[in-house]
């Protein structure tokens, strides 16, 4: 079984988007890129990965994923602040 990601792409003003991939490095570059036009994410130019976790497990993953979608924004801010207090693009440091 590979990795299943779940993640958290923010804008400029942190404007938030939850999603779920299993490949993180070509899911993100789809955000940058605004490869779907019509999409959260390019609407709101949604384009910094600024927090990630890694599951085995596409089931755990995808349960995280709702509990992270379900949250009050300030938990997740909580949460991001947790792991990227600075609110870097991680995607920098990606292989």
């Amino acid at each position: 079984m590979h990795e299943t990601y779940v993640y958290i792409m923010a804008s400029l003003s942190r404007t938030l988007y939850i999603g779920m991939t299993g490949d993180l490095n070509v899911r993100v570059n789809e955000h940058k890129e605004k490869r779907y036009q019509q999409s959260f994410t390019a609407k709101y130019n949604v384009n910094q990965l600024v927090y990630f976790e890694v599951f085995d497990d596409p089931h755990e993953a995808a349960r995280r994923e709702r509990q992270l979608k379900g949250w009050r924004r300030d938990r997740k801010i909580a949460l991001i602040k947790s792991m990227n207090p600075q609110w870097r693009d991680l995607s920098q440091d990606l292989e």
